[in-house]
């Protein structure tokens, strides 16, 4: 599952504000992306009480630190996690890691809107906030080098999300929500 999810009448408009076609408040467009994955909160709990392994594309950390990376006043971690506060929590989140210069030289770079390198930078920069916060209540932030080759970069996601299964399973662990910090 991929976010924003584009398909929903929230992330059409979200889809218009990251080409550049609609502008929106800084508070105002965070909180559309929250309600987007919100949108998708019954499903990924249903196809999880199935059994089924989900894997989430850019799910609520990209959210919370790509918002606060604007460096709007009162928008900071804390803030900007609260909306997700009962959302299903993952069992790991892969940051595939990757120098803003490199990121330019692939393809499709800076088509969205936050796709330029001082963003970039930023957004690196917070994942690591976002990790040493997240050891503080147990998330799992496991940060991959994506600088290298796609072999080498998909070997490594795959022994982080092999461990991960295995490590859940062994536990018994059941679905976790997020929690405020």
């Amino acid at each position: 599952m991929r976010f924003p999810n584009r398909s929903t009448s929230i992330g059409q408009m979200i889809n218009t504000y990251l080409a550049g076609q609609r502008q929106a408040e800084d508070h105002v467009i965070h909180l559309l992306f929250s309600a987007n994955r919100w949108e998708s909160a019954a499903e990924i709990e249903r196809l999880i009480a199935e059994g089924t392994t989900v894997v989430l594309d850019r799910y609520y950390y990209s959210g919370i630190v790509y918002s606060t990376a604007k460096r709007v006043e009162g928008m900071d971690l804390d803030w900007c996690r609260h909306p997700e506060v009962g959302l299903q929590r993952p069992d790991v989140c892969v940051f595939l890691d990757v120098s803003a210069e490199v990121a330019e030289q692939r393809g499709g770079f800076g088509a969205e809107r936050y796709e330029k390198a001082e963003m970039q930078g930023r957004v690196r920069e917070l994942f690591g906030e976002l990790r040493a916060k997240g050891r503080e209540d147990g998330e799992d932030v496991v940060v991959v080098d994506a600088g290298r080759t796609v072999e080498e970069v998909q070997a490594e996601i795959w022994r982080v999300v092999e461990g991960t299964v295995k490590k859940v399973a062994a536990e018994g662990r059941g679905l976790r929500k997020v929690e405020a910090w």
